[in-house]
């Protein structure tokens, strides 16, 4: 079953239209309560003011304080008088002009300030019967908090169709690139199931980078087939030719040195040419099974023993008979031959050892100071230079050749030698 996209860009549009919606539908409700209690003071505070300004008159004229016109002020001269519910909270927040009192007693408070020597007197109004925001507070907050409810629903459907129609073409898109086979054909453009807007345009960009991919794999593929084929045969001929050369009798020990030097490069571009042959194939891999390694390791073993030479290499094999790995057979024994070959090639002296822990083959060689192969010409083919960072062509091929194949190579580098681990396919259910 072919999984669904994870559609992470559409819940984000939905989720960012949601949130904004809440967030503006909170701060006009605050903005509206705010304003609701700004007005209900204004209206308490102007009151004041008028009574503010009619005593002053009257105590610049008089020199006394005249009774408050509203019934719903009072005059007091001294902060000892006030409401015992108001006197303790003014004490302590004397700039404060409004106060909450007990039982429900809402107070507004105006200082005046007469000209010198007279004593300040407050004007006091315990407003709580005239109030008309608290009462209807709780019904104003439900319907607010409902009103926003309301939005942010809506909010979430025209996200959810917003969001739906604006990445459609994108996910459609998407699904295209990921039907597309490996080589693209005319009829897989991309471009014409699109308008032209910004995902037209990403479709053709995408058409014209698969068109150039699939002309680099078609170029890979015929080189490397032709390359191979043309090669084969010609390499045999050098290699046979070299070993038949190798039993004249009267060649020289320099003229024998050079015959083994061709022979070993014949063998190690046979190697190569196999390696690049299976991976122009890789199209037609079989697929993979369990594959023994001993019997396979014994024929590689036999076929890569004129890389060691008369070299003082031991070569020990410490794996149990039924010993297997999953993998496609033909991708597996081109591994080992270059795997096998190069711990061969580059054993100056001392052992190679070719065991199994833990699923996982592991390949071996000792190394030494004098990496050199006897009285070869150095360099030798395929061998990287101490400035190099690489591996060298035929390691480079077998990375991607177990990668096509799904099999794991790395390369371990310790101080007394190099070991090559290679881990095959998961074993069948």
């Amino acid at each position: 079953m072919k999984r669904r996209p994870i559609q992470r860009l559409r819940r984000r549009l939905v989720v960012a239209f949601t949130s904004f919606t809440l967030f503006i539908a909170a701060v006009f409700g605050l903005y509206s309560l705010v304003f609701m209690y700004a007005v209900e003071d204004s209206v308490f505070n102007a009151q004041l003011a008028r009574e503010a300004t009619a005593q002053l008159a009257v105590h610049a004229a008089t020199g006394r304080w005249r009774a408050p016109g509203d019934a719903a002020i009072r005059l007091y001269q001294d902060t000892s008088a006030f409401p015992s519910d108001l006197q303790t909270t003014f004490t302590q927040e004397p700039w404060r002009s409004e106060f909450s009192g007990k039982e429900g007693r809402h107070y507004h408070v105006r200082r005046m300030d007469p000209p010198p020597p007279s004593r300040p007197a407050w004007l006091i109004a315990e407003v709580s019967s005239q109030l008309a925001v608290r009462p209807i507070r709780d019904e104003v907050v439900a319907l607010l908090a409902g009103t926003a409810l309301v939005m942010v629903l809506l909010a979430i459907l025209l996200g959810v169709w917003l969001a739906r129609r604006g990445t459609r073409p994108l996910y459609s898109l998407v699904a295209h690139v990921e039907a597309l086979p490996l080589l693209p054909r005319e009829d897989t453009a991309l471009a014409a199931h699109f308008d032209d807007d910004e995902i037209g345009v990403l479709a053709r960009a995408v058409d014209r980078l698969s068109a150039r991919v699939a002309a680099f794999v078609a170029r890979e593929h015929a080189f490397t087939r032709d390359a191979s084929h043309e090669l084969r045969t010609p390499l045999a001929v050098i290699s046979s030719a070299a070993g038949q050369l190798l039993h004249e009798p009267g060649l020289s020990e320099r003229g024998q040195q050079h015959l083994q030097h061709i022979r070993l490069s014949a063998l190690q571009l046979q190697q190569a040419v196999a390696a690049l042959l299976a991976l122009a194939r890789e199209d037609e891999a079989p697929p993979a099974a369990q594959v023994r390694l001993v019997p396979l390791l014994e024929r590689v073993i036999v076929e890569q023993a004129p890389l060691l030479g008369a070299r003082p290499v031991e070569v020990q094999m410490t794996l149990a008979d039924d010993a297997a790995l999953c993998a496609p057979e033909p991708a597996l024994r081109v591994v080992l031959a270059n795997l096998i070959g190069n711990a061969f090639a580059h054993t100056p002296l001392g052992h190679v050892r070719i065991s199994m822990e833990a699923g996982e083959l592991s390949v071996y060689n000792s190394t030494g100071s004098d990496a050199s192969l006897g009285h070869w010409p150095d360099p030798r083919p395929f061998e990287k230079g101490e400035d190099s960072l690489g591996n060298g062509l035929g390691l480079d091929i077998m990375r991607r050749l177990c990668d096509h194949h799904g099999l794991q190579l790395r390369i371990e580098r310790h101080t007394l030698g190099v070991r090559a681990i290679l881990r095959g396919l998961p074993m069948p259910g």
